[in-house]
């Protein structure tokens, strides 16, 4: 086996994984409250591969290799916070997440507090899912209408009434949380999802995507490079094994 062309092959498909979680960055960079995906790369080292005969022992005949891995995972650094003017937007300050419900029933997290009116008067999503409160039931707003205050521990005020308090649940194990449309998360096995003790909200605020632009375009052209590097390697190698055949005919 020829230990540098595997190895560039590897490293290829780690290449292709990074470009991904990339892509997607800079697709979502504008969306409310997205978390940054990320790729850790790191390498085991396999000790020394025969490259002649197996059984075959000697300095000459031997080459270490190393296997290249690729972990995913999400980075939860928390997002710069802009003013939006709207009373329905509300932006978490520290950790925690809005729980909200899906259309199918499931419960699902966000950072993104960019709520709006359904017809029925309930509280929503930019994508439709319910806003839920610390009880775990919906919020209806009054059909009279009314100014609306959100305070910093999440209760919900129209007018004199009261509506509720919004649900800002913590993951005690994050990297258990896993990616969903629209920025959203499911909780994985062993998340361990509990309520903020005392949440800090900020109404008429947005928190924006935790993503760098520029960042990212720099790590495109860095994949871009080391993608280059390596079909290079692979094209030399495939190139000098096809002439030692041609020369042993």
């Amino acid at each position: 086996m020829n230990i540098g062309l595997y190895q560039s092959a590897a490293s290829l498909s780690a290449l292709e994984r990074w470009q991904d979680a990339v892509a997607q960055n800079i697709t979502s960079a504008q969306t409310t409250g997205f978390r940054k995906r990320t790729v850790e790369f790191s390498g085991e080292n396999a000790g020394k591969w025969n490259l002649s005969a197996p059984g075959k022992s000697g300095p000459a005949d031997e080459q270490p290799a190393v296997f290249t891995h690729t972990t995913s995972g999400i980075n939860f650094v928390s997002g710069e916070t802009q003013p939006t003017g709207r009373d329905l937007d509300v932006a978490i300050q520290g950790p925690g997440f809005f729980q909200v419900q899906a259309p199918d029933g499931s419960k699902a997290y966000t950072r993104s507090g960019e709520f709006r009116i359904r017809s029925d008067r309930t509280l929503v999503t930019a994508g439709d899912c319910t806003v839920l409160t610390d009880s775990g039931s919906p919020i209806t707003l009054l059909p009279g209408g009314g100014s609306i205050n959100i305070s910093s521990d999440g209760t919900i005020t129209q007018g004199s009434t009261t509506l509720g308090r919004l649900s800002v649940q913590q993951a005690a194990n994050p990297s258990a949380l896993i990616p969903a449309a629209g920025g959203m998360f499911v909780a994985g096995d062993g998340a361990g999802m509990s309520p903020v003790a005392k949440p800090d909200l900020m109404q008429s605020y947005l928190e924006q995507s935790n993503v760098q632009p520029l960042r990212e375009m720099v790590d495109l052209v860095l994949i871009s490079r080391a993608y280059e590097a390596n079909q290079k390697v692979i094209t030399s190698t495939d190139d000098q094994m096809q002439k030692t055949l041609d020369a042993l005919g």
